[in-house]
C-alpha cells in the first residue's frame, strides 16, 4: 500500500490545525485573564457569562475551550499560581542572611495576598458557588514548593549536621504553618492582626522551628549567619 501523501487540502499539510490550535490557545488565554480581573474585581462568585463578556467572546465560546465550569475553574487556579510564582519563586533561591532570607519570602507571599486576596481566595475555596475540594493543582503546587524547600534544607543539614533526615519533615511543617496562618487570617475579618504583624509573626516562627530544631542536633546558627555559608 502506498504511503499516504499528504496534500494542501489537509489540516496537517497547510498548518490549518496549527493555526486553529494557537487561535484556541489564545482565546484560552484570553479568558483566564478575564476570570481572574472579574474575580480579583466583583469577588469569587462570578459567572460564566461576566467572564465571557470581558474577554469579548460569547457565552457559547467558553464552553467549546473548557469542558465544564470544574475544568474552568480548575485551569483558572492554575493561571492564579503562575501569576503568585512568578513572584514567590526567585525568594525560594535564598539570599543574603537567614533572617533577611526568610523576611523576603514572607513578605513577598503577604504582599501578594494583600493585593490580590480574591485571587487567593478563590485559591483557597473556590467561589460560595461551587466549593473546592482536593484542587490538585492548589495541592500539587505547596507539594512542589515543599520538596524545594526540602531540596534546600537537605543541603543545608548536610553541610552543617552531615544528615539530612530532618529536611523533608521541616519543609513541609514549615509550608503548612504558613498555609494554615495565612489562610485563617484571611477568613477572619475580626483579626486584631495586620498584614505586617502576621509578617513578623510568621517570620519569627519560621526562624524557631529551624533554629530548635537545628540547636536539637548540635547546630548554632543565627539570623545574622549568611546563607552562602549553610550551602
Amino acid at each position: 500500500m502506498p504511503d499516504k501523501v499528504e496534500t494542501a487540502a489537509s489540516p496537517q499539510g497547510d498548518g490549518r490545525a496549527t493555526r486553529w490550535e494557537d487561535h484556541k490557545a489564545e482565546r484560552r488565554s484570553r479568558i483566564l485573564e478575564a476570570a481572574m480581573d472579574a474575580i480579583n474585581e466583583d469577588g469569587p462568585d462570578v459567572g460564566v457569562q461576566q467572564i465571557a463578556n470581558r474577554a469579548d467572546v460569547p457565552r457559547s465560546v467558553v464552553y467549546r475551550i473548557f469542558t465544564d465550569r470544574g475544568d474552568l475553574d480548575e485551569q483558572l487556579r492554575g493561571r492564579i499560581i503562575e501569576r503568585l510564582m512568578a513572584d514567590l519563586a526567585p525568594t525560594l533561591t535564598p539570599e543574603g542572611t537567614v533572617g533577611e532570607a526568610i523576611a523576603r519570602a514572607v513578605e513577598t507571599y503577604l504582599r501578594w495576598i494583600v493585593e490580590y486576596p480574591r485571587l487567593h481566595q478563590f485559591l483557597g475555596t473556590g467561589s460560595p458557588g461551587r466549593r473546592t475540594t482536593g484542587s490538585r493543582v492548589v495541592t500539587g503546587t505547596k507539594t512542589a514548593i515543599a520538596l524545594q524547600l526540602s531540596g534546600l534544607l537537605a543541603t543545608v543539614l548536610d553541610t552543617v549536621a552531615g544528615n539530612s533526615d530532618l529536611a523533608e519533615a521541616l519543609a513541609f511543617g514549615l509550608v503548612g504553618l504558613v498555609d494554615a496562618s495565612v489562610n485563617r487570617w484571611l477568613s477572619n475579618p475580626q483579626s486584631a492582626l495586620g498584614s505586617d504583624e502576621l509578617a513578623e509573626f510568621l517570620e519569627v516562627s519560621i526562624w524557631q522551628v529551624l533554629h530548635g530544631n537545628l540547636a536539637r542536633i548540635g547546630v548554632t546558627i543565627d539570623p545574622s549567619t549568611p546563607v552562602s555559608e549553610l550551602q
